[in-house]
């Protein structure tokens, strides 16, 4: 009996994967929920397992082919005696193709209000920058479909070609981007041209919450299991700073405002294969050890290439630490649709003015990025100071003031 291997449910808004990796030759044995190919979307890689157990007879979409949600991947003969694995030899490079050059101006607004889109046509019309306007959809009821936004895409005067290629080079080596390095790519670019970006900063002396967490770390980590980090401690007293000023927590919708009642922190993990923003939610109700341990299950979810893509979804808001990686300052870049992100930064001690002498403090830089159009300077600078506050004053947080 011959049973297929489909493209599952990808998630919300998820129509499209890329065929990253097949674990098994065709005419391997497979076990029952043994993982057989890997898929990559604009937002997680996610393996599909064997539904049953057998060989894999034959393999229908090759690793790089783009597959849509239940697309037949293989098939596998079930109760079939496959061979083993064997070392798989390397395959041959195949030629790369020039990197199109970028178009000189910018290309048309990417929808229309008007137009009926289905998702996979969006994409396209979004990933081409095509005007849905002025696109004749063949769908039911003037639905424009993936078929109808490929067929204008083609028909788009194509960006300049240049003379020559660059010529390749013995010590260097060209592999495409993978989906989600491009999706990143795609997501901070929209940023900078959609949002008024605009960065301020402050600095926050970190003594208290360093002396409270050498106070009590070993009892709390005996206690919950986890360890006491700092990150939890800017994650309530962003929350404080938020419930404060809204807008910081809101977003821009076509010509209205969405206030968020609701705190759902992204924090921002290096990943493997790039920079991946897993949700904290409801931040508002949670203990620090809480999300502390939530922290680090995203931390080990992220190296180990299991995020969900609803773990990513629907953050109102950014915490991205550069300081574990030694950064001193930085402008970070917003996490569309959000309106804000804080940047924490490397611990370093300075010397400071406190009262009428000089001492030496661990300090570190905070950067707050903003749209403009939504947070006002005034709102900014009153998150960084609401946020220093509770840091220099933790018992603040405990006392929700």
């Amino acid at each position: 009996m011959t049973t297929d291997i489909q493209v599952p449910t990808l998630g919300e808004s998820v129509t499209e994967a890329t065929v990253a990796k097949w674990f098994k030759a065709e005419g391997e044995a497979v076990a029952l929920d043994e993982p057989i190919v890997e898929l990559e979307t604009d937002k997680v890689a996610l393996e599909v397992n064997a539904t049953v157990a057998g060989a894999l007879s034959k393999i229908i979409a090759a690793e790089g082919a783009t597959v849509e949600v239940g697309a037949l991947l293989g098939q596998i003969d079930e109760g079939a005696s496959g061979a083993k694995a064997a070392p798989k030899a390397e395959a041959p490079k195949k030629a790369e193709a020039p990197a199109p050059a970028l178009a000189a101006a910018p290309a048309a607004a990417a929808t229309s209000g008007d137009a009926i889109l289905s998702p996979a046509a969006r994409r396209v019309v979004e990933e081409e920058k095509l005007d849905a306007s002025k696109i004749q959809g063949t769908g039911k009821d003037g639905r424009i479909t993936k078929e109808d936004a490929v067929a204008a895409s083609q028909a788009k005067p194509s960006a300049p070609i240049p003379a020559a290629p660059r010529p390749a080079s013995e010590r260097e080596e060209r592999v495409p981007m993978s989906r989600l390095r491009r999706r990143i790519a795609e997501r901070l670019k929209e940023a900078q041209n959609t949002a008024a970006m605009l960065t301020t900063f402050n600095e926050v002396d970190m003594s208290a919450v360093m002396d409270l967490r050498s106070q009590h770390k070993d009892v709390f980590e005996q206690k919950h299991g986890v360890r006491l980090g700092f990150m939890s401690f800017f994650v309530k007293a962003c929350v404080n700073a938020l419930k404060e000023l809204p807008g910081v927590n809101g977003e821009i919708d076509g010509n209205d405002i969405i206030y968020k009642n609701h705190y759902d922190i992204g924090i921002a993990v290096s990943a493997p294969n790039g920079l991946v923003v897993p949700v904290v939610r409801d931040c508002d109700a949670k203990g620090f050890a809480t999300i502390e341990k939530e922290i680090n299950a995203y931390g080990q979810k992220a190296r180990d290439g299991n995020l969900a893509v609803g773990d990513l979804q629907g953050g109102t808001f950014t915490i991205t630490n550069g300081g574990v990686f030694g950064s001193l300052m930085s402008t970070p870049i917003i996490n569309p649709p959000q309106s804000a992100i804080l940047g924490m930064h490397a611990i370093k001690k300075r010397p400071i003015a406190v009262g009428d002498e000089v001492k030496v403090r661990p300090m570190m830089y905070l950067a707050l990025s903003y749209d403009h159009r939504l947070v006002d300077g005034r709102e900014a600078v009153t998150f960084l100071v609401r946020v220093k506050e509770a840091i220099e004053e933790p018992q603040r947080l405990l006392l929700d003031i």
